[in-house]
């Protein structure tokens, strides 16, 4: 589980850089890097994030 709970907190990371990023100067990193919703990868990089996301907030409430 530790290593869960560690990919998740990476993918969390570059979710929160990334929103950043684009909040401040309309850079999409994944985007960049991946295709974004263009390319199936970038679609995978992003549900990755969410799952991560939805993972992390339901070991926040229920540890």
């Amino acid at each position: 589980m530790k290593i869960i709970t560690a990919i998740a907190s990476i993918l969390i990371i570059i979710g929160a850089l990334n929103w950043g990023l684009y909040g401040i100067s309309k850079i999409d990193i994944v985007e960049s890097l991946f295709g974004g919703w263009k390319n199936k990868i970038g679609r995978i990089v992003y549900l990755l994030i969410g799952i991560a996301g939805l993972y992390s907030l339901l070991y926040v409430i229920f540890a």
